[in-house]
């Protein structure tokens, strides 16, 4: 089995998180993972980087409340809001999100991480 270690204390920002993200799992490859959800979901079903298909992997998040704080509240509200400012995106779409967030009903960043995460069986995530 593979193991694999996110070092939460490199995760500051999104910007971090995929820094930390292509440090892990991107080692080996001549390209970097862009700063996509979707791309970090497509990065776990595997078949390039370090992930081999849907083999079993172990996945340590260390200091992982530091990245919840880090992907927490704050950041997620600027990343809405710059989402819903670029006019690339459904603007009302984002200001929802953005409403739901204030209303501590919407997920943050990190929250959308860990559910991608768990979306795939093969990836045992070990929080510590």
């Amino acid at each position: 089995m593979t193991i694999l270690t996110l070092e939460g204390t490199r995760i500051h920002d999104i910007a971090s998180f995929y820094d930390e993200v292509n440090r892990v799992f991107m080692a080996d490859e001549d390209w970097q993972l862009g700063h996509s959800l979707d791309a970090f979901d497509d990065l776990l079903y595997g078949g390039y980087g370090a992930l081999d298909g849907d083999a079993p992997v172990t996945l340590v998040w260390t200091a992982f409340e530091r990245g919840r704080e880090a992907l927490g509240a704050g950041t997620t509200r600027a990343w809405l809001h710059s989402k819903r400012d670029s006019g690339r995106y459904d603007s009302a779409r984002m200001q929802r999100e953005l409403d739901a967030l204030d209303a501590g009903t919407g997920p943050t960043y990190f929250d959308i991480v860990l559910e991608i995460i768990t979306a795939h069986p093969n990836i045992a995530l070990q929080p510590r």
